[in-house]
Order: C-alpha cells, then sequence, then structure tokens
C-alpha cells in the first residue's frame, strides 16, 4: 500500500492508563503470563482520559487532557453481552436471612476486552477492561416526574466513574470519585470471576459440599498495590450475603484465594480510607471490614494479652482525629501470601512497616523481584542489539534471558565489543536526529548520554542529578581549556499536577538547562535536555540510545524500580544507590561493573538517629555551596530571583531524603564515570558485562515465581495448536489448571 511501518507506529496512541511503574509492570507481567500460556486475566479501568499529556511551556509543566480514544482503539472489542452492576450508597437491613444492602444506586460496568498473545506460541490472553455506563431508567424510575432532560444529562455522575485516572504517583489522594473507581473494578471483576467458576466444569459438583470449597483452587487473585483492597471485603459479602456461607468457612476461602503485592514504603503512598466515606459508599463493606477487624484483633489479644499498644498498631482501623481503614493492613490480614518486589524492600517490609505481622506469620511474607519483559524492552525498542545477541548465542534467549550469561564468554572479544558499541552510536544518532526534529536542539551523538527518566518525586532525586549538572557547568567555568567529557543530560518525567515541589524541580532543571545550553564557554561539553511527556513510547525510543542510567533514589525509598532493568539490558552502564533491584543488578553483575556510590539503607537509618543536619554539608563543600548560592540568588531565574526560594528552604530544613548527605559521594562517582568513559574499550567491555547479567531480571522469571510459590499452578511451554491445524490431535495435551 506505500504506507511505511514505522510512521504507522508513530501515530498510534499510548494507551496511558497507568501512572509509573505500577502500571507498566502490570503489562510486562501480561505479556509474561501469556508467554508462559498461563491462563490469566488482568482486570482494569478503561479510563476515557489516561495520565495527561505533559506540555513543557516557559519551562513550567502544563497539562494537557489525553484524549487517547479520540480515533478510536482498533484493539479493543465492546462485550455488551458481559455487563454487569455494580451497587453504591444505600442502607443495610439486618434480617433472620442475614443482611440485604438495599436502596443504592446501580452503576453498570461494560468490558472491553483487548488480547494479549504470547510469544510465539499461539496463546492469547485477555485484558478487561471496565467502562461506566448509566443504567437507561437513571434518574427517570424515581418520582421526578418533570425534567426528563436534566435526568438524561445526568447519566454522566454515573459515567464518571471510568472517565480519567488519577495522575498520583506514590501518593494517597482519599477522593470519592477515587475510592468508586477502586469498588467499581473490584465488583465487576468479582462478579465475572464467579460466573465463569460457576460455568466451568470444575464449578458444578454431584457432591454435597459446598460448590465453592474448590474456588481458591481454580481461582488466585493478585492485588496490585492496595488499590483493589475492598475485593477482600466484596468477595466475603458475596459469599456470605448472597451465597448464604458460613462466615468462617468464607473467610477461609477468601484468604486462600488473595495474595497481595506491596509496591511503596513511603507512608504518604499507603491508602487510609476515612470511615465516614467508606460508610456513605460502601455501608455493608465497612460492616464487613469490622468483622473483620473485630476476629483479627481478637486473635491477636489471645497470644499477647494486656498488649494494647500492639493491638493498635495493628488495628485495620486507625483511631484519633479522624478514623481511617488502613488497607495494607485489610490485604495483609485477608491474604494467604504478601511479597515485596525487590530483596531488600522485603526485608524492609518484614522488619519495618509491617513487624508486627511479619513476627505472627513469617511465612506469610515473601520476594518476589520484578522485571521486564524482553518482547517489548529488547527485540522491539533495540532490533540492533537483539539481532547481535542472537547471532552470538541463538534466539533461544528471548523466551529464556537467563542464557544471556553465554554473552560473558565474549567480553574479550574484540569484534564484539566493536559491534555492541556501533549498535550504541547507531541508536544514539537515530536519538539525536529525533531530538533535533522534536526540540530544535543539537546535540552532539559522541558525548555521553546521562539519562535520568521516571515520574518526577523528591525521593527520586532528580535535584541532586541538577546539582551535578550546576557543578559541572561551574568546572568547565573555572577551567575552560581543561579536559572535560563532553555530556548530553537528558532528563523526563511527570510530575503529579498537585505536587507543587515536584512541579518547581521541572523548572529549575529547565531554567539550569537554558543558562548552560546558552553558554558559549561551555559550546557543546554540556547540553541539559528536559524530555517533554515521557511515556512508553518515548522510554522505547531513549533507553536503547543511554549510556548512563540514573537510579539515585534514597536508600530505602525505591521499592524496586524497572527503568533499571530496562537500561542495563540495553546496554547502559547505571550509576546508582544501594536501593530496590539496584542491589541486586549489583550482585549479578558484580558490584565493581555499577557505579555504586552513597549512603546504604543501615546509613540513612543512623543519619536519622542522629538527626540529618543539610547546613553542615553545605558548610564543608565549597563546590555545593557554591551550587546552592547561585539557585538562592537567581543567577539560573535573573528575572526573578527568588523562584526558588521554596526548593533550597526544602533542601537546608525538611528533605526527608538527605540530598546534600550523599552530593559528595555521587560527584565523585560521576568523575569515575568519566574516566571510564574516556576509555570506549574498557566502557564497552563492562556493557556487555551488565548485559550478560541481566538475565535475572525477565518477568518471565518474576511469573514463575509468582505462579510456583503463590497461585500454585505451573507454566506451560506448550505450543498450542495454531486454529488452521485440526485441534484433536492435541486436545488431550491441553492442561488443566488455576487461573489466575
Amino acid at each position: 500500500l506505500g504506507l511505511d511501518m514505522e510512521e504507522l507506529e508513530e501515530i498510534e496512541e499510548d494507551a496511558g492508563l497507568g501512572n509509573g511503574g505500577l502500571g507498566r509492570l502490570a503489562a510486562c507481567f501480561l505479556d509474561s503470563m501469556a508467554t508462559l500460556g498461563l491462563a490469566a486475566y488482568g482486570y482494569g479501568i478503561r479510563y476515557e482520559y489516561g495520565i495527561f499529556n505533559q506540555k513543557i511551556r516557559d519551562g513550567w509543566q502544563v497539562e494537557e487532557a489525553d484524549d487517547w480514544l479520540r480515533h478510536g482503539n482498533p484493539w479493543e472489542k465492546a462485550r455488551p453481552e458481559y455487563m454487569l452492576p455494580v451497587h453504591f450508597y444505600g442502607r443495610v437491613e439486618h434480617a433472620a436471612t442475614g443482611a440485604k444492602w438495599v436502596d443504592t444506586q446501580v452503576v453498570l460496568a461494560l468490558p472491553y476486552d483487548t488480547p494479549v498473545p504470547g510469544y510465539m506460541n499461539n496463546t492469547v490472553n485477555t485484558m478487561r477492561l471496565w467502562s461506566a455506563r448509566a443504567p437507561n431508567d437513571f434518574n427517570l424510575r424515581d418520582f421526578n416526574v418533570g425534567d426528563y432532560i436534566q435526568a438524561v444529562l445526568d447519566r454522566n455522575l454515573a459515567e464518571n466513574i471510568s472517565r480519567v485516572l488519577y495522575p498520583n504517583d506514590n501518593f494517597f489522594e482519599g477522593k470519592e470519585l477515587r475510592l468508586k473507581q477502586e469498588y467499581f473494578v473490584v465488583a465487576a471483576t468479582l462478579q465475572d470471576i464467579i460466573r465463569r467458576f460457576k460455568a466451568s466444569k470444575f464449578g458444578s459438583t454431584d457432591s454435597v459440599r459446598t460448590v465453592f470449597d474448590s474456588f481458591p483452587d481454580q481461582v488466585a487473585i493478585q492485588l496490585n498495590d492496595t488499590h483493589p483492597a475492598m475485593a477482600i471485603p466484596e468477595l466475603m459479602r458475596v459469599f456470605v450475603d448472597i451465597e448464604k456461607l458460613p462466615w468462617n468457612k468464607a473467610w477461609d476461602i477468601t484468604k486462600r484465594t488473595f495474595a497481595y503485592t506491596n509496591h511503596t514504603v513511603l507512608p504518604e503512598a499507603l491508602e487510609r480510607w476515612p470511615v465516614d466515606l467508606v460508610e456513605k459508599l460502601l455501608p455493608r463493606h465497612l460492616q464487613i471490614i469490622y468483622e473483620i477487624n473485630q476476629r483479627h484483633l481478637d486473635y491477636i489479644a489471645s497470644l499477647f494479652p494486656n498488649d494494647v499498644d500492639r493491638l493498635r498498631r495493628m488495628s485495620l482501623i486507625e483511631e484519633g482525629g479522624t478514623k481511617r481503614i488502613n488497607m495494607a493492613h485489610l490485604c495483609i490480614v485477608g491474604s494467604h501470601a504478601v511479597n515485596g518486589v525487590a530483596k531488600i524492600h522485603s526485608e524492609i517490609v518484614k522488619a519495618q512497616v509491617f513487624r508486627d505481622f511479619a513476627v505472627l506469620e513469617p511465612e506469610k511474607f515473601q520476594n518476589k523481584t520484578n522485571g521486564i519483559t524482553p518482547r517489548r524492552w529488547l527485540l522491539l525498542c533495540n532490533p540492533g542489539l537483539a539481532e547481535l545477541i542472537a547471532e552470538k548465542i541463538g534466539e533461544d534467549y528471548v523466551r529464556d534471558l537467563s542464557q544471556l550469561t553465554k554473552l560473558h564468554e565474549f567480553v574479550d572479544d574484540d569484534l564484539f565489543i566493536r559491534e555492541v558499541a556501533k549498535v550504541k552510536q547507531e541508536n544514539k544518532v537515530k536519538f539525536a536526529l529525533y531530538l533535533e526534529k522534536e526540540y530544535k536542539v543539537k546535540i552532539n551523538p559522541s558525548s555521553m548520554f546521562d539519562v535520568h527518566v521516571k515520574r518526577i518525586h523528591e525521593y527520586k532525586r532528580q535535584l541532586m542529578n541538577c546539582l551535578h549538572i550546576i557543578t559541572m557547568y561551574n568546572r568547565i567555568r573555572r577551567d575552560p581549556a581543561k579536559l572535560f567529557v563532553p555530556r548530553t543530560v537528558i532528563i523526563g518525567g511527570k510530575a503529579a499536577p498537585g505536587y507543587h515541589m515536584a512541579k518547581m524541580i521541572i523548572k529549575l532543571i529547565n531554567a539550569v538547562g537554558h543558562v548552560v545550553n546558552n553558554d558559549p564557554i561551555v559550546g557543546n561539553k554540556l547540553k541539559v535536555i528536559f524530555l517533554e511527556n515521557y511515556r512508553v513510547s518515548l522510554a522505547e525510543k531513549v533507553i536503547p540510545a543511554t549510556d548512563l542510567s540514573e537510579q539515585i533514589s534514597t536508600a530505602g525509598t525505591e521499592a524496586s524500580g524497572t527503568g533499571n532493568m530496562k537500561f542495563m539490558l540495553n546496554g547502559a552502564l547505571t550509576i546508582g544507590t544501594m536501593d530496590g533491584a539496584n542491589v541486586e543488578m549489583a550482585e549479578e553483575a558484580g558490584e565493581e561493573n555499577l557505579f555504586i556510590f552513597g549512603m546504604r539503607v543501615e546509613d540513612v537509618m543512623e543519619l536519622d538517629r542522629e538527626g540529618y543536619n543539610a547546613q553542615e554539608y553545605y558548610d564543608r563543600l565549597p563546590e555545593l555551596k557554591q551550587a546552592i548560592d547561585q539557585i538562592k540568588s537567581g543567577f539560573f531565574s535573573p528575572d526573578e530571583p527568588d523562584l526558588f526560594k521554596d526548593v533550597v528552604n526544602m533542601l537546608f530544613h525538611h528533605d526527608r531524603f538527605k540530598v546534600f548527605a550523599d552530593y559528595e559521594a555521587y560527584i565523585k562517582c560521576q568523575e569515575k564515570v568519566s574516566e571510564l568513559y574516556l576509555n570506549s574499550k574498557a566502557w564497552t567491555k563492562m556493557v556487555i558485562k551488565n548485559i550478560a547479567a541481566a538475565g535475572k531480571f525477565s518477568s518471565d522469571r518474576t511469573i514463575k515465581e509468582y505462579a510456583r510459590d503463590i497461585w500454585h499452578v505451573e507454566p506451560s511451554d506448550l505450543k498450542i495448536p495454531p486454529p488452521n491445524e485440526p485441534r484433536d490431535a492435541a486436545e488431550d495435551k491441553t492442561p488443566n489448571g488455576t487461573a489466575a
């Protein structure tokens, strides 16, 4: 047809239905589950508007609505035949037959199915996303005789539930609409699961046993953080109120069905819903949560008599001020397995955040280190490197990434070293062209591409990177003749619209970039680019072109990180703290093959005990003082000298993430990076060692661990015959297993 495939791919909109790592992880997991032949479903909300599009105007972030469905979505299929009712508000009636939730408002959940193909195995799973629809009698069935037009317009109130994604990453915003969204996806999904269970041959039984006895053997539900935590009281409501199971039986089945993954330890991210709000929106669920809590606390009290403080700490209900429900506690109590997403994070979960629960049931707590799909994050985004690897070790590594260790044989192969460097250079030239086209900035493709892309958050310490940029700038100006390894520093990411400090950080980076990029003394030694509207499709371009990956969160704050793994697989070297999965990356590749710096978790805790005093670092380190003085004096904002006073004040007086404490170690580590970059061959050897050690970080490995340790299903490498082949031969080979 004379169409260019790459041009077509550029036109397609990202389905930006998540915020950061959490949503992208789910997408990688779906790819791996299909590739491993698991009978698995991904459930979520079909937001009409996804994560906002970010525009940078005059250095500031401006948000635009992400109207991603404007031109239609060819991959989805609406399934009106599976539409389900979801109830809100109302009241609870108690009768001899049990509790009844009555006088509710109904919203319909319309499913849209998107196929999830496994890699070359003829398996196609389903992602089912729910869209909210008002019933046709909405606002017309009751006594409002007159205003028909207004009643139809009011349908929007119900349909707003799936209108827009809340754009917070690692931050809890206790809004009623958000709670509606959380319950909406949960109630629709559980009805769907139960319908499928009852229709299957496992659901029917000749014996006198309760129909639901086999439920946990046939169904496993993984809670991706606490956002779907209402699934626990909802399943209890279905079992107890509708199916008339006795409480203890219902609770046993519920616990054996659910498992919970914790994704953050930041206190501001933990969901704590006000009891009043839950009582208004979901009155029956509040009663069930109270009953769960009562039985839970009775049990604790029987083990630890008179330990009232332990009861307070472990309660699902937080007293004091407004009463709140601690959703993480609900998830732990209602699940048979709880996991963190990297070794160090899972240890922190057990030893600190949920210590009381881990003491009680140590066997419940596990680790499942995150991973990424090598299909998207190598084959699709970096075909040059994927092909080069396949030439050396064959193509099987795509489904078994541990085979990358075979690359160790070629670390000293001069030809291979040159080819790896050549692929990286080609990717850099291509990205440089893209930047020129999109941003009208000339960049030097032989400079080191130093990349820091992720959501903008204080704990991720984009500010520390910024201080390094200012320090490099000052060194060039102090001694322009001195050898300087040229860098293009690329920072990108979205700030939550209500996160003032994150927006100031974006403005500061752009202000510093404006000064640096227009200083003739600097020339092309140093360029600073803020990447507008960072998203998956842009990550696929920038990651293969990166030389240095910035993973510099304060130790103990980044649960895992997955961008770190993508960079490692695509031939970038990592500068990072001993945080999240960085620890395991260093373990796999050898610490000497990453640029590790700064405080460890123990050092951070020690500093907290003695008290972090930012001033003492400022007084002791002249280059830090100079950089901060420049920000404070308006060197980077001459028209508005005190523009960044909030940022400076935060750094001195309430920096929870201790930027100054790691500054010196970071700068010294960056000097080692520059030194190695001068020796192209030594740099590329280290790159090859990293790629060879990246195998552990496939989401295939992660999913195999979930399948075996939590869901109790076996992955199948059976290649289902394609639809054009007769089925009967393969029929008896089809394994029966749990649907995850």
